[in-house]
């Protein structure tokens, strides 16, 4: 699978990236399709310009994915099909980190795959979830989905689960996210920026990498 050719999930904030997302047809990267494309890119974290297209699957779309997203096969009947609209992304997004909620588990494994599949290309872009971000800089919150966060930070939710709308709030919380880490204890890791995190080993406790086992820096606890 290409999605075990990541690039590293960095802990700390960065100015400049790109925010995406995707809908897709379902939530399996080997059976489902993606059938929208939206990024935002930012620089000194500043909005500078924007991508976003539906794709044609070439399949009918399932009720239950329209359901979610509203994407209908008459919407996507003209848009492009997938090696165009990824290439466009692609092109778009160039080696900027990237960031999103759940893309560590989900819209960057449909990204890889399509990329692998269509080029044999892998896509090693340095990214940040704002997922396990929240998680660290908000414990006090039930859910940390992107809603939830949205409404956490008063930004607006209108027309969520459209690829384009999604990156617009998940930037304004990305951005507010970054003011809480200020004030978050984190280890990071020195030789590729991603979190350290506890873990238990034949001797006790160590902090590893988070990008393991693609770094394996080690560090022991109270050093």
């Amino acid at each position: 699978m290409a999605e075990q050719c990541k690039g590293k999930r960095l802990a700390r904030y960065v100015p400049d990236y790109v925010v995406f997302d995707l809908e897709t047809t379902g939530m399996s990267v080997q059976n489902d399709d993606i059938i929208e494309i939206s990024a935002i890119k930012v620089e000194g974290g500043k909005v500078i310009d924007t991508y976003s297209t539906l794709v044609n699957p070439g399949r009918k779309i399932p009720y239950y994915a329209t359901a979610v997203n509203g994407i209908t096969d008459e919407m996507v009947s003209d848009a492009p099909a997938l090696e165009e609209a990824l290439g466009g992304f692609l092109e778009f997004a160039g080696n900027h980190v990237l960031v999103g909620h759940n893309i560590q588990s989900f819209d960057l494994n449909f990204i890889y795959d399509a990329a692998m599949n269509l080029w044999g290309l892998i896509i090693d872009n340095d990214f940040i979830d704002t997922l396990p971000m929240s998680r660290s800089c908000l414990p006090q919150l039930r859910h940390h989905k992107l809603v939830d966060l949205a409404k956490h930070f008063q930004i607006s939710s209108e027309g969520a689960h459209r690829a384009l709308n999604d990156c617009m709030m998940n930037q304004k919380c990305y951005e507010e996210l970054a003011k809480l880490q200020v004030d978050v204890k984190m280890e990071v890791c020195p030789k590729c920026g991603g979190e350290l995190k506890k873990r238990n080993g034949k001797f006790g406790e160590f902090y590893g990498c988070s990008n393991f086992p693609n770094c394996r820096f080690t560090k022991n606890i109270g050093r």
